[in-house]
């Protein structure tokens, strides 16, 4: 009561303060909300004081009192006070249902906007925001139906648009989606699905709150997780079934479990995988399927059957137990097949679109149980694979129509035709012997020749346009992949005997002809021919040579294709991959289809392939063209070849070597020669492993280096080819080629070493004649590597001499062409200087004359004081030296003009042409 006092005493201090002169606006509001304050405190003290707690009109006044000042909003501030009194009231509504008023419009307030004085209300309060909503959901407690309801209103109206009611001055409304985030932060999602279980006497109310959790579970993942926590997909599942006129309960449940399962899928079939849940699952799929007739009604059935679908993803899933699995795998065979059970006796399809997708996802059913071996017996029992191979045989093979009324229509046949294969395209391996006894392979190989008729007139498949049956074709042809992929001699023998390598040969090349342009389809079906040839012909000799000339043709068509589009993401890289598998198990093996291969240019076309294609092909290509070369024709083949810049084969494969121990990291110096004689082979990754032992039964890693890299079938190819007289080779190839032509000898070192380096690991101390003799062992390879590193090192220095002479002779010509050029200069200057200035001409003509003249010998006889001139006209051709003495006895041969007679046109020195004598003076 002295609380009383206290507040009444301030109460009338507040009128002073309000109509105080000059008070502003700001202050009365301060002073307003003040009241309120004051107010929640005098309500919590008056409903918990014992004094006052049977005070009921006093609390309900006081109370209506309080709402109606908050009929805006509450205050967030205001938000934990608000949350007592809202509690103490509910604990009171037991007892007292005059309560259930206040609960009631406090629950209506609650669905309007959270009111803010300042922006940094929103953090400041954000927890007791969390905690209103939490203890909002408690209240589900009470179990008056009103309040429930105004409850589950409540949460709903979070999620629509809520206008404000007019505010005060100075008051906001919280942003739109403050509450919801703040909502996630709380228990309410929780509690409400936990309150579900009370409510089976209020089937309105749970419906409403099977709403409400539709609304929380689809709008975020926290929720969705909130209510996973609290098992929420296991209690929706159970009380799926409960009795409920509208229908709409089954129809939410759905719909929860549905947006449960789009945000965590695993937890969700985990907690749907129990006995229960299934069972109730099965329960609601066949009411509806025996009693659904309406769109809506088919739909739940097919979203119960998706439902049921995630749930056979598990491993741990109970339908196969539960009887669920049987009970379907007897509706997957209606109507194909008839049958006496009472779940279908009463049954009847309307062969609409929602009875087509149930049957497409009964059929994907199959695959998803066929993990369980219990499930594969329930396959065998009801005669699964007949309905199958049934469902996917062409229209003209199939069995007599039924009436119009109630058939399948062409587009819904085609449609299950293709579900059905890819169905077979996992069964038929797990089944063999059922697809064995249905003669699978002969309804297979049917479906490729109605594919493949010239009047395809039916189908339009998931791809392409309406006439094509490449989708037919391409299931159809995975299904006999995976089939013969098993290696099952009694299904290769079948389809050998009905005559499937030509056919499928025939397929390929028929396709391989189309105008149109390579697809991903198709490249999928050629690469899936080729392997299932493959198959069938790698162990069979006789089957390689039916193979014969039109598989080598074809084989080697796709290989002068070349690896340009390996990586144009269509497909080309398998079809490549399979091509040369072909070549593998179809053609090495059997001389006939060899000779025929090595005649096409076959072996020059997988080096083309081996020097054009990526990394991960070279051990492919290589280990065919290793097994080739077992054919004595081969090796003349690998010699001749030659790339676009003229390289040779043992040129190429000498640089695949050293890109090989560049990948592997070889410790090697800089001319590619041996820079460790105790480790020549060691890459990086092994000398990782030098500290490791292993035990006896798993390969070491010098051993399991074998058949990782290439280095290993490069050497035996060498092996095939001879190390000497090597076509195309420089001396850093000789270099490479000494470590190859020792690499086995390198190996057996290595390996040697490596037992030596365990026993060591593993504290085995050896005897001393072992210990002698592995020591020998090793020094021998060490020994080895030198002997080959000195055999290098003379290579180089013979190569290092022969540059060195090629330098000189370079030099050598370079010298005679700059000497050539200088005198080629000093001609063409004289001859300017001889034509451009009339002095040096006088000059040059006057020494001329002098030399002439000391040239002359004295004459003994007055016959000799004539002396004739003689012009000389062309170049000498060749002199002979006669008995005469003086000019006389010089014969010479001129190349054009003959020598002037004696006496002819005879004229003294000082009358010569000097224009002649200049022209002549120049040509010296």
């Amino acid at each position: 009561m002295d609380s009383s006092k206290v507040v009444q005493r301030r109460k009338a201090d507040i009128p002073v303060t309000l109509f105080r002169p000059g008070a502003s606006d700001k202050n009365l509001r301060v002073q307003e909300i003040s009241v309120k304050n004051l107010e929640l405190i005098k309500v919590i003290r008056l409903l918990e004081d014992p004094l006052t707690a049977n005070l009921k009109e006093r609390h309900r006044f006081l109370l209506k009192k309080l709402l109606k000042r908050n009929q805006i909003g509450f205050l967030l501030k205001d938000l934990t006070g608000i949350s007592k009194i809202l509690n103490i009231c509910a604990e009171k509504v037991t007892d007292h249902p005059e309560y259930v008023p206040v609960l009631c419009e406090a629950l209506q307030i609650c669905r309007l906007p959270f009111l803010k004085e300042k922006a940094s209300d929103e953090l400041n309060y954000a927890q007791d925001v969390i905690d209103f909503l939490s203890h909002m959901g408690c209240l589900m407690r009470v179990s008056d139906a009103e309040v429930r309801q105004h409850i589950v209103e409540s949460v709903k109206s979070f999620y629509s648009c809520v206008a404000p009611k007019q505010l005060l001055d100075g008051l906001q409304p919280t942003s739109p989606g403050y509450r919801l985030q703040l909502l996630e932060r709380s228990d309410l999602a929780q509690t409400l699905l936990l309150s579900m279980a009370a409510l089976d006497n209020q089937p309105a109310i749970k419906l409403q709150l099977l709403q409400t959790l539709q609304i929380l579970s689809s709008s975020s993942d926290i929720n969705c997780a909130l209510i996973l926590n609290a098992r929420g997909a296991e209690m929706i599942c159970l009380h799926m079934n409960e009795p409920d006129p509208s229908g709409q309960v089954l129809f939410r449940s759905t719909e929860i479990l549905w947006n449960l399962l789009e945000r965590g899928s695993k937890e969700v079939t985990a907690q749907l995988s129990c006995m229960e849940c299934v069972i109730s699952l099965k329960e609601a799929f066949f009411h509806q399927l025996m009693s659904g007739s309406r769109q809506s009604d088919l739909q739940l059935r097919n979203d119960l059957l998706v439902i049921t679908t995630l749930i056979a993803e598990n491993p741990n899933s109970l339908l196969v137990e539960s009887s669920f699995a049987k009970q379907l795998v007897v509706l997957v065979t209606f109507p194909e097949m008839k049958s006496h059970s009472p779940l279908i006796h009463n049954l009847k399809l309307t062969y609409n679109n929602e009875d087509l997708k149930m049957k497409k996802l009964l059929l994907n059913l199959l695959v998803l149980l066929s993990k369980d071996l219990g499930a594969l017996q329930l396959y065998k029992e009801e005669n699964v694979m007949l309905v199958l191979l049934t469902l996917v045989k062409p229209p003209a093979a199939s069995s007599e129509p039924r009436s119009a009324s109630c058939q399948w229509s062409s587009v819904q046949q085609e449609q299950l035709q293709l579900q059905a294969l890819a169905v077979l395209s996992t069964l038929a391996p797990l089944m063999l012997d059922d697809y064995m006894f249905c003669q699978g392979n002969a309804c297979l190989l049917l479906i490729l020749d109605w594919c493949v008729a010239q009047d395809a007139l039916f189908g339009e498949g998931d791809i392409g346009e309406r006439g094509s049956r490449k989708a037919q074709m391409r299931h159809c042809i995975r299904v006999l992949r995976s089939v013969t992929s098993l290696g099952e001699d009694s299904v290769h023998l079948d389809l050998c005997d009905q005559g499937t390598i030509n056919q499928l040969l025939g397929i390929l090349m028929q396709m391989e002809g189309s105008p149109d342009e390579d697809d991903v389809v198709t490249l999928e079906i050629k690469s899936d021919i080729q392997l299932i040839l493959s198959a069938l012909c790698e162990s069979d000799m006789h089957r390689k040579e039916l193979f014969g000339s039109e598989g080598v043709e074809m084989a080697v068509h796709f290989l002068r294709k070349g690896s340009n589009n390996f990586y144009s993401g269509l497909g080309h890289n398998k079809l490549i991959l399979s091509t040369v598998d072909c070549v593998w198990s179809c053609i090495v093996g059997c001389y006939t289809t060899e000779d025929y291969f090595l005649a096409k240019e076959g072996v020059s076309l997988l080096l083309d392939l081996l020097s054009s294609c990526p990394r991960c092909l070279h051990c492919n290509v290589l280990a065919n063209l290793l097994e080739l070369c077992d054919n004595p024709n081969t090796v003349s083949h690998i010699l001749s070849w030659r790339d676009s810049s003229d390289q040779t084969a043992p040129s190429f494969l000498l640089q695949l070597w050293r890109e090989e121990e560049e990948e592997l990291r070889v410790s090697r110096n800089q001319h590619g020669g041996i820079s460790d004689p105790r480790s020549p082979l060691l890459s990086h990754y092994q000398q990782e492993d030098t500290q490791l032992s292993f035990p006896a039964n798993v390969q070491s890693s010098a051993v399991l280096e074998l058949s990782e890299n290439l280095r290993a079938k490069i050497y035996s190819i060498f092996c095939k080819l001879g190390f000497q007289d090597l076509p195309g080779l420089s001396r850093k190839h000789h270099v490479t080629l000494s470590i190859v032509k020792r690499y086995l000898d390198f190996k057996v070192g290595e390996v040697w070493e490596e037992i030596s380096r365990e026993l060591s690991l593993d504290g085995v101390t050896l005897i001393t004649p072992d210990k002698e003799a592995l020591s020998t062992i090793c020094k021998i390879s060490e020994d080895t590597a030198r002997r080959v590193a000195t055999e290098q090192n003379r290579i180089l220095e013979l190569q290092e001499e022969e540059d060195i002479g090629e330098e000189e002779l370079m030099y050598t010509e370079i010298k005679s062409h700059w000497k050539q050029r200088e005198l080629t200069d000093k001609s063409w200057d004289s001859y300017v200087s001889k034509t451009s200035n009339y002095e040096i001409l006088k000059e040059v003509k006057a020494q001329r004359e002098k030399y002439l003249e000391s040239s002359r010998p004295n004459p003994k006889h007055e016959d000799a004081a004539v002396h004739l001139t003689e012009h000389f006209i062309g170049k000498v051709m060749s002199v002979e030296r006669t008995d005469s003495q003086g000019p006389a006895g010089v014969k010479l041969t001129l190349a054009r003009a003959p020598i002037k007679a004696a006496g002819q046109d005879e004229v003294g020195p000082t009358t010569q042409d000097p224009e002649y004598f200049s022209t002549a003076s120049v040509k010296e």
